[in-house]
């Protein structure tokens, strides 16, 4: 049975999908998946650490740019409204306009539309929630602080209340019609991560493994399907078929069954790494998912007890064995490849390519939408200014770049990473 399904997978990854009961890919961003939506036409929406966004038409995309980070959240409402959150700290609506609704003070975790349409709900790290009008009469504001920042956002169906996670482990309850301050649902002790709002429920997932499901009134437990992986980092509730997914740390997907309160399936669907995405097809038989890879994999649910997980033959960038791999080429593959490539040419990864970065002006590369700081740098990368730039870390050495905190506190492993870089990134850069 699992030479089969090994099969039917590897049959998958080269043909176009002919039904919903084939494993699929969509292939195309430049680094991990951080965020999933469906469009009300049934189109998957796509968000990447390669500050992109990607609205797909089978296996293709458009490509969606404007952030000047990575894309962390992303949602459809009522009406067609897509809207996305990022490291940028901004709140971008793309359809039916394309404008730029704000910003935050921190990273975008979590968006929601309210159920007519009318507004949407951004929480951010910084510990706000704010209301972006997305018509004319739209609700616009900022809702009372939560106490925390804000990890998860979830409309009940009526659009009364607004539920917000933080990763002080709260659950709150906003009531938006009588205002005020908030109700503490639950108290969880560690933080909660996603939450999923159904009819008179709310499911969440939490940084312990906690999966547990309330009353979406009271705060008292329905059911608990907590199980020994940890942190859970993605959920989805499929209504029409009653199906909750959730996604973990470990990379797998637990399916549980909301009408009978019960775990019907659970598949380790990424061999390494995550999942933290998860979105349901419209009907409800395929479940698409994202992690750590710079692919969407589309996991037909009746078959998710028969096919074996990805095999990993050229879909993955970090299924090598590390053992195989020189401190250099482990230090560049945990540091630096999920944001640069080595080869010559553009990529869809959020940083530039380093091929021919010794000897380059920092922030010189044409074609590459670097940040003021670093188009205004003086220096030129070299074995001593990668060297310091990883030993202070890039926060330090070039405050107000997009580079995110890295840093290699071993002398020798910096070394070796600046040889690595030396013999991958030189070569004919005419």
């Amino acid at each position: 049975m699992m030479r089969a399904a090994a099969l039917l997978l590897f049959l998958g990854l080269l043909v176009p999908p002919a039904s919903a009961e084939e494993f699929t890919t969509l292939k195309g961003h430049g680094g991990p998946i951080m965020a999933l939506a469906i469009a009300p036409g049934g189109a998957v929406t796509s968000a990447s650490f390669d500050n992109s966004l990607g609205l797909w038409s089978g296996r293709q995309a458009d490509w969606l740019e404007g952030h000047d980070a990575a894309v962390t959240a992303l949602t459809w409402g009522a009406g067609g409204a897509l809207v996305s959150g990022g490291d940028d700290f901004a709140v971008r609506q793309w359809q039916p306009v394309k404008r730029l609704l704000g910003r935050h003070k921190g990273k975008v975790t979590s968006l929601a539309v309210s159920p007519d349409g009318g507004f949407v709900a951004s929480g951010s790290w910084d510990g706000s929630i704010r209301l972006w009008p997305l018509i004319p009469a739209g609700r616009e504001g900022e809702l009372a602080y939560p106490g925390a920042g804000v990890n998860a956002l979830g409309f009940s169906a009526d659009g009364r209340h607004l539920y917000a996670a933080t990763s002080k482990g709260v659950l709150w309850q906003y009531d938006l019609q009588k205002g005020g301050a908030p109700l503490p649902l639950v108290e969880h002790g560690f933080g909660i991560n996603r939450l999923s709002v159904g009819d008179g429920w709310i499911a969440y997932g939490a940084v312990d493994g906690g999966t547990r499901v309330i009353d979406a009134e009271t705060g008292a437990q329905i059911a608990d399907f907590t199980l020994d992986r940890r942190p859970i980092l993605a959920l989805a509730w499929h209504a029409p078929t009653g199906q909750l997914a959730v996604g973990d740390g470990h990379g797998y997907i637990m399916m549980v069954d909301t009408g009978a309160w019960r775990i019907t399936r659970d598949f380790r669907a990424m061999r390494h790494g995550p999942v933290w995405a998860l979105a349901f097809s419209p009907d409800g038989q395929t479940i698409y998912a994202g992690g750590l890879d710079d692919v969407v994999y589309a996991w037909p649910v009746a078959l998710l007890d028969e096919l074996d997980a990805p095999d990993g033959s050229g879909q993955r960038s970090f299924l090598r064995d590390p053992a195989t791999m020189s401190n250099g080429e482990r230090q560049f593959m945990r540091k630096c490849s999920i944001c640069h490539a080595l080869t010559k040419g553009p990529s869809r990864r959020a940083g530039p390519t380093l091929f021919g970065v010794f000897g380059r002006k920092a922030g010189s590369l044409p074609g590459y939408g670097y940040s003021d700081t670093l188009k205004s740098a003086e220096f030129t990368w070299t074995d001593q200014t990668i060297d310091a730039l990883f030993d202070e870390g890039p926060d330090h050495y070039i405050p107000g770049s997009k580079m995110p905190m890295q840093v290699i506190a071993q002398p020798s492993d910096r070394a070796d990473l600046i040889a690595f870089l030396k013999s991958a990134t030189q070569g004919d850069t005419k």
